[in-house]
C-alpha cells in the first residue's frame, strides 16, 4: 500500500498517474476526497475530475474547525492528501456516460506540513509503524453486521424489518438476498474480495465477510463497506444501520475482528507444537488485549447504545477471557485451515466504532503485551454465561464496562490506550463521549414515560 503522491522533481508518482489514466478511461467527472472525523463519520469534499492532478500535487484545503474533534477556529486550515491506492469508482454513481469516484485522504497540518495528529487514519498508521519497528506486519479481518429496515412514507428509517429470517435462512424468509447480492457486486467493483454473506441470527440482520488485509487498508475497507451498504440499501428503499442494538430483546450487531502478526513473511501467531497452535507471541498479544480491554471498549464500543448489546444472553461477549471453543469469551482462537490462517478474534467491537481508532487501540494493547511479556490466562472452555459470580471470581474472570460512562473512566485510567490515540484525539474523544453520556442522562425515554407517567 502506498500513499506517496509526488516524486522529488515535482511530478506525479506512477500511482497517481495511473489514477489520472483511470479517470479518463472510466469517464469519471467528479471525485470525492474522503476522510473520517474522530467519531468515524465519513466526510468528503467533491471536486471536478479536472482538478485531480492539482489534488495530487498540492492537496485540497478545507476548514478543519468544522470537523468533529479536529481543530479550533483559529487553527482551521487543513489539507487533504489523496492516497492513490484507494481510488475506486462508486458503483451507485456510474452511468454509461459518466461516473464518480472516491479517494481516501490523509489529513495534513498546513502549519507544519506534517500529518495532522488528529487524523484517525494517521493514528492507525502510527500504530502500524510501532509494529513494524518491532518487526511485525499487522493483518485485520473484521465482520461488520448490520440491519436492514423499511422506510416510512417520508423516506425516514423505521425499525420494521423487511424479513423474518434467522441465521443462514434462505428465501422466502430471507427477503434481503437480492439486496445483499447487489451490495456484494458493488463492493467487488470497488476491489473487495468477498468471502461469504448470510442472514444473521436476528430478523433483519445481515453479515458480509471480506478477506483480510493490512490494518490501514482494512480500516479503509470498513469505512467504505458502511458507505456502500447504506447507499445500495437506499436504492432498494431500505435503511441500513450499523447501530449496535436497534431493537430490544434480540441480538445486536457486532464487528468481530480477526487479528494476526506476520514476521519475515511467516505468521508470528502460529506454533505447530502448541496445543492451540498459538505461539508465545500470539499469547502475549492476546494477554495485552485482555489487559486493556476495558479501556479499549470505550473506543471499540463508543456509543451509549453499544452497552445495550454488551449484555449476557444475546451472544455478545462481556467476560474478559479467551477460548478456543466457545463464543462467550471476549477473545476466541478460531480454527485455522493452514498455519498462515492462525489468528485471534476479538468479539467485543461493534460496527459503530471508528475502525482506525479501534484497530490502533487493539494493536497498541497487543504490542504492550509483547513488550511487557504478559502471560495469557488459561482458556475457558465452558460457557461463561452459565457461571455465577462466585465461579467467575474463582476463574478470575472480570466483566467489561456495562455503560459508556464506566468505559470512559477506564479509558482515562489507561495510559497505553490513551497513548495509542495520542493527546489530541484522546482529549477530543473523551470530551465528545462525556457530552454524549450527559445528553443521555438528561434525556427522557419512551420506556420511562410508559413506566412512570401514569404511575406517579
Amino acid at each position: 500500500m502506498t500513499n506517496e503522491t509526488s516524486v522529488p522533481d515535482g511530478g506525479l508518482s506512477t500511482e497517481a498517474q495511473h489514477v489520472l489514466d483511470q479517470i479518463d478511461e472510466q469517464n469519471v467527472d467528479f471525485l470525492r476526497l474522503q476522510f473520517t472525523d474522530i467519531l468515524g463519520t465519513v466526510k468528503n469534499v467533491s471536486i471536478p475530475a479536472s482538478q485531480a492532478e492539482k489534488a495530487f500535487e498540492e492537496g485540497i484545503y478545507f476548514d478543519g474547525s468544522s470537523i468533529e474533534g479536529f481543530v479550533r477556529i483559529q487553527e482551521s486550515d487543513m489539507r487533504l492528501k489523496p492516497d492513490p491506492s484507494t481510488f475506486a469508482v462508486l458503483p451507485w454513481r456510474r452511468t454509461e456516460e459518466s461516473a464518480a469516484a472516491r479517494l481516501i485522504c490523509d489529513v495534513m497540518d498546513t502549519s507544519t506540513g506534517e500529518p495532522f495528529e488528529g487524523d484517525p487514519r494517521g493514528v492507525l498508521k502510527r500504530a502500524v509503524d510501532r509494529a513494524e519497528g518491532m518487526g511485525y506486519d499487522v493483518n485485520f479481518a473484521p465482520e461488520p453486521e448490520f440491519f436492514l429496515f423499511e422506510e416510512d412514507e417520508d423516506g425516514r428509517a423505521t425499525t420494521k424489518t423487511n424479513d423474518a429470517g434467522g441465521y443462514f435462512d434462505l428465501a422466502p424468509k430471507d427477503l434481503a438476498q437480492d439486496v445483499r447480492r447487489d451490495i456484494i457486486f458493488g463492493l467487488e467493483s470497488m476491489g473487495f474480495e468477498i468471502e461469504a454473506s448470510h442472514h444473521e441470527v436476528a430478523r433483519g440482520q445481515h453479515e458480509i465477510n471480506f478477506t483480510y488485509d493490512d490494518a490501514v487498508s482494512t480500516a479503509d475497507n470498513v469505512a467504505t463497506f458502511r458507505s456502500v451498504v447504506r447507499a445500495i440499501a437506499a436504492e432498494h428503499e431500505l435503511h441500513a444501520t450499523f447501530m449496535p442494538k436497534p431493537i430490544a430483546g434480540i441480538n445486536g450487531s457486532g464487528m468481530h475482528t480477526h487479528m494476526s502478526l506476520f514476521e519475515d513473511g511467516e505468521n508470528a501467531f502460529h506454533d505447530e507444537d502448541d496445543e492451540f497452535n498459538l505461539s508465545g507471541t500470539a499469547k502475549e498479544f492476546l494477554a495485552g488485549v485482555l489487559e486493556h480491554a476495558p479501556a479499549i471498549t470505550a473506543v471499540s464500543n463508543p456509543t451509549v447504545n453499544s452497552y445495550k448489546r454488551l449484555v449476557p444472553g444475546y451472544e455478545a461477549p462481556v467476560y474478559v477471557a479467551w477460548s478456543d471453543r466457545n463464543r462467550s469469551a471476549l477473545i476466541r482462537k478460531p480454527a485455522a485451515r493452514t498455519p498462515a490462517a492462525s489468528r485471534i478474534e476479538a468479539r467485543f467491537p461493534d460496527p459503530s466504532c471508528n475502525p482506525y481508532l479501534a484497530f490502533a487501540a487493539l494493536i497498541h494493547a497487543g504490542l504492550d503485551g509483547i513488550d511487557e511479556g504478559y502471560e495469557a490466562p488459561d482458556p475457558v472452555r465452558e460457557n461463561i454465561y452459565d457461571f455465577d459470580e462466585a465461579k467467575r471470581e474463582e476463574y478470575g474472570i472480570e466483566t467489561l464496562p456495562t455503560t459508556l460512562e464506566s468505559a470512559v473512566e477506564q479509558l482515562e485510567a489507561d495510559d497505553v490506550v490513551l497513548d495509542a490515540l495520542g493527546d489530541h484525539i484522546s482529549e477530543s474523544f473523551l470530551e465528545a463521549k462525556k457530552a454524549e453520556v450527559t445528553d443521555y442522562h438528561v434525556s427522557v425515554s419512551e420506556w420511562e414515560k410508559e413506566r412512570y407517567l401514569e404511575t406517579f
